[in-house]
């Protein structure tokens, strides 16, 4: 089994190399071991401290963010022959130690998919500002609300893919990966597991260039979760924004039927009968957009099995090639 670790960087000199000279090399299940940094536009020696420390550099020209960056690291580490692909921070506020205890639910078939969690474990929580850490948890609650399932952290980016989970993944934001991966790998029902790790919670050199601004990355994360549901739930999506227009239309058409019964007639309240009837038609027209969505999300879903299974072919077609030329 090969194991690569995979390593988004930006200007991260100080500590890329500790990090990776930290990395176990004996880890039980695992017979290969490889190092991926994915340089996002550094200006500093990054990439040459990680080549030195033998990690396979891929560069990045200009800075695209994290979430590419965390694309392009998946391609590399599949094109590596990976079995299992962990993902860590360069800045060091993981410990490279925990790898073990991350890939091992992996390697015993329990799980194929794997997060770090800075807060599963009330002893381990980090210290951090306290509104970084309602953030967290709002959003640890919201996606659990999503999914239908119980995460305590779903936006640490200690993480571990088996085959059924990186070969799946079909992401699209550029700003970060964390919580579309959650969303994407959770309705495709791959087996998640959640392992309880202690991590820096403030880092020891620099600022965050994904959280800096709590607000702007609130923001942008609200975003990506939002499209990410409306392209896999659409149906519910939006007929829940129907719902809005569909209960104030009815209400005043309530009303309006209430003050005829009364009154004999609809004067002086005609308005709430033309308001009623743009509503409602409002609440139909999303609700149709919905079903429509819904017919094509189950195209996309076809298509991205389809997407799975060509590169299942593809990489037991490596494997076996792989084989061919050891022997």
């Amino acid at each position: 089994m090969k194991l690569v670790v995979q390593i988004p960087a930006l200007n991260e000199e100080r500590t890329i190399g500790d990090v990776i000279a930290r990395i176990p090399q004996e880890i039980p299940g695992v017979d290969e071991l490889a190092v991926v940094v994915v340089d996002d536009g550094s200006t500093d020696r990054t990439a040459e401290i990680a080549t030195a420390a033998g990690a396979h550099v891929v560069r990045h020209d200009v800075r695209r963010g994290v979430g590419a960056a965390f694309r392009d690291g998946i391609e590399a580490s599949m094109s590596l022959g990976a079995d299992v692909i962990v993902t860590m921070d360069a800045d060091g506020q993981f410990n490279p130690e925990d790898i073990p205890r991350l890939v091992r639910p992996i390697v015993r078939g329990e799980a194929d998919f794997v997060t770090g969690s800075r807060f599963a474990d009330p002893s381990l929580e980090p210290e951090m500002p306290r509104a970084k850490r309602w953030g967290n948890a709002f959003m640890a609650r919201w996606i659990s609300r999503l999914t239908g399932r119980r995460f305590h952290d779903v936006s640490c980016g200690f993480r571990a893919y088996g085959p059924n989970a990186f070969l799946r993944l079909v992401l699209t934001g550029d700003f970060t990966y964390t919580h579309e991966t959650f969303l994407a790998l959770a309705f495709a029902g791959v087996r998640m597991a959640e392992v309880p790790v202690k991590v820096r919670g403030v880092r020891e050199f620099g600022a965050s260039r994904v959280a800096s601004n709590l607000w702007a990355y609130g923001w942008r994360t609200a975003s990506i979760i939002l499209k990410t549901y409306r392209d896999y739930r659409p149906l519910r999506f939006f007929g829940w924004i129907a719902v809005v227009p569909g209960v104030v239309a009815a209400g005043l058409l309530i009303f309006l039927v209430g003050w005829r019964l009364y009154s004999g007639g609809f004067s002086p309240h005609k308005w709430a009968g033309f308001v009623s009837a743009g509503l409602g038609g409002a609440a139909l027209v999303m609700f149709l957009i919905g079903v429509v969505a819904d017919m094509l999300d189950r195209v996309r879903a076809g298509q991205d099995e389809l997407l799975y299974r060509i590169r299942r072919l593809e990489r037991a077609a490596d494997r076996w090639g792989r084989r061919a030329g050891d022997s």
